[in-house]
């Protein structure tokens, strides 16, 4: 097999396809600016245009190993006080003097926020990324039995609201499973790790809570079966990844680490699941695993008809049509209110909690002609007055039952509906815990929401004298009982009929105008602006100053990669990048696994190893291939260290050596 030129022995030099540190010349650098590379481009973008994939048929995404993830957090952290290219000054530092720690079932989270079940809790990067910007409860991605989905791209439009087409885990199980041992391994060994203390002070518990669905058969198959054991005793796989952990963490590799992952899992009905296997897939897991178990409901619950007059009417959403048979296959609200009082007294019996979470996103016809297929699920803004509007009719019907305020209730509320750092602080205040984010976190500024909304929830209480979230909590349900209201949940759903608190739900508050610049996305030089990067829930996009080896070459200071078995093609950044093309195609797209890099086709550039330093290896296409190599050499170059990676030595057989 030979790969952009690549043959022979990489360390008796280099050929054609392969460039290492060292050995780039100016005038090389400057050659590949020519006009092929826009050529290259504009192929790249018809092929992604006309629905031609890019490769044959190939993983959506491709983890990267253990050792390869605290190589690279080692490497940023010396070279520029980043980890996977977040600034310190996104980080969550604790304040001594506030405690934001709230319950979640049998023990307490550090902080009341995390991300929900999606995109930013499926790779183990992304873990260590809300964690931290203050992140303390991990909603894992919701995993199935059904684990080779063929989801259409792109998948996520959040131009204004939010909208997506995916749904579970893009991994199979098992790649699940290893994600999330990675991450638990990853957040231990930072929390203990000295150099960090300083810009995060003392980070507290972190909490995981394990997301299933859909169904009683799927949830009870061998598959899911061995994989929930094993999140509850994760120390078989554990002790596979501890050779991976390598300095300076070296020390950690003989870590007594927790081998429990969950002591929870949220039940995702999603949509058309019925009332009798809900309620058969609770008891399930909490006989059978021990497992506190908490239900995502649907928006549904409120019905078609309140449903059309909240989005269509109060909020002003004309273009989002609902259709009433969505509703009709999902649990009702009358079904709904005692089972939620036969799984409350049942959970009592066993010894177990049963609590409830708001809300699911909201299905509605596929009418915008932006994502593929007939359906698409709504979240942001409108589904935050939907919950709301929701909860306060549950705690009406249902009054002594949920955990809110200073009310005991045996069923505790946790929340996933349009959260951001205005509300916050009042989603909080009502009393429900823990509070999960994903539509926010895919706007500019990415996994930086999390410590702005805890910056916001810290003021309010020092602002009005309290030093945790319980006195912040009883202050909020006392101003709704002077208001003479039933409670704070009312209080807060009634400010969500008023005009002026309203209006920044609605359509019109909502339809902000995306920044345009009138010109084609180029590989390089682009107008720098750092969104592709902070709105990919993965971390695939990677920016880069220029190094100075290649002045006068580029214009603009920093430059923008693809690590490309990150990116699931999900269009994100392509909504957000105010010039006209696709960052995940346009950028140099890298690979680490050489089986990944052969699969593709069209530009690209695996990162490896020869005599001991990087290297760069390049696909068909190769006009940029200089250009990349300048960036192996520079202290704030591609942050990967040589040892971490494959080598691009070749075996008699023509394959890559390990």
């Amino acid at each position: 097999m030979k790969w952009g030129g690549l043959s022979g022995d990489p360390d008796a030099g280099n050929t054609p396809g392969m460039v290492c540190g060292h050995h780039h010349l100016h005038s090389t650098l400057a050659r590949g600016m020519g006009a092929g590379a826009k050529a290259v481009c504009l192929l790249m973008r018809n092929a992604y245009e006309k629905g031609r994939p890019m490769s044959k048929r190939r993983p959506p995404l491709s983890p990267y190993p253990l050792r390869v993830l605290l190589g690279r957090i080692a490497q940023e952290w010396e070279t520029r006080h980043r980890i996977f290219d977040m600034p310190t000054g996104r980080f969550f530092h604790s304040d001594p003097g506030l405690d934001l720690s709230v319950p979640v079932f049998g023990t307490r989270a550090s902080t009341p926020v995390g991300p929900a079940a999606g995109p930013h809790t499926q790779l183990a990067a992304n873990f260590v990324l809300g964690w931290l910007a203050g992140a303390r409860v991990f909603e894992m991605k919701t995993v199935q039995v059904l684990d080779a989905l063929e989801i259409d791209r792109p998948c996520i439009d959040m131009r204004t609201v939010g909208y997506n087409t995916e749904w579970s885990q893009e991994l199979s199980i098992e790649q699940s499973l290893r994600e999330y041992v990675k991450a638990w391994l990853l957040l231990d060994i930072l929390r203990g790790w000295e150099p960090l203390r300083p810009s995060l002070g003392h980070p507290g518990r972190h909490v995981f809570d394990l997301s299933v669905g859909y169904d009683l058969e799927g949830i009870s198959s061998a598959r899911m079966d061995l994989f929930i054991r094993t999140v509850l005793d994760a120390s078989e796989v554990i002790d596979e990844l501890r050779p991976d952990i390598v300095p300076p963490f070296a020390g950690w590799a003989d870590h007594l680490f927790s081998t429990r992952l969950v002591d929870s899992v949220t039940l995702s009905t999603f949509h058309g699941c019925p009332p009798d296997e809900i309620e058969a897939i609770t008891r399930h897991l909490m006989t059978t695993y021990g497992l506190d178990v908490t239900v995502k409901l649907n928006p549904t619950l409120l019905g078609h008809d309140l449903a059309r007059q909240i989005v269509q009417d109060r909020l002003g959403y004309r273009d989002v049509e609902l259709d009433p048979g969505d509703f009709e296959a999902d649990l009702q609200f009358e079904d709904a209110i005692p089972m939620f009082r036969r799984l409350s007294d049942f959970a009592t019996e066993q010894g177990r909690t049963f609590g409830i979470k708001l809300t699911n996103t909201l299905v509605v016809d596929n009418r915008l002609g932006r994502l593929p297929g007939e359906k698409m699920y709504l979240s942001g803004p409108p589904l935050h007055v939907l919950a709301v509007t929701l909860l306060d009719r549950l705690v009406d019907a249902l009054p002594g039952l949920f955990r809110l305020g200073s009310n005991p209730g045996p069923v505790p509320v946790s929340w996933s509906a349009g959260v951001d750092r205005e509300n916050f602080p009042s989603v909080v205040g009502i009393g429900v815990a823990p509070v999960t984010v994903c539509t926010n976190l895919l706007k500019p500024g990415g996994y930086g929401h999390l410590s702005a909304m805890l910056a916001g929830l810290g003021r309010d209480l020092h602002t009005h004298g309290y030093t945790d979230v319980a006195g912040w909590v009883a202050h909020v349900g006392m101003e709704a009982e002077l208001d003479g209201l039933r409670d704070a949940v009312h209080a807060y759903a009634m400010r969500h009929t008023w005009p002026d608190e309203l209006r920044r739900y609605t359509a019109l508050g909502t339809a902000k105008r995306l920044r345009e610049v009138p010109r084609l996305l180029e590989t390089w030089d682009c107008v720098s602006c750092n969104l592709c990067v902070t709105v990919c829930p993965n971390d695939a996009m990677l920016h880069l100053p220029a190094p100075e080896a290649i002045a006068g070459v580029l214009t603009e200071k920093w430059q923008y990669f693809c690590l490309a078995e990150l990116c699931n093609d999900c269009g994100n950044c392509v909504t957000f990048c105010p010039e006209d093309g696709e960052p995940f195609v346009v950028k140099p797209r890298l690979f680490i696994d050489p089986e990944r890099f052969a699969a593709e086709v069209g530009g690209r550039y695996l990162l490896t190893r020869s005599n001991g330093n990087l290297a760069v290896v390049s696909g068909e296409g190769d006009e940029h291939l200089a250009l990349v190599t300048a960036f192996l050499d520079d202290p704030l170059g591609l942050p990967f260290r040589p040892q971490d990676l494959s080598s691009t030595g070749r075996s008699p057989s023509g394959a890559l050596s390990p």
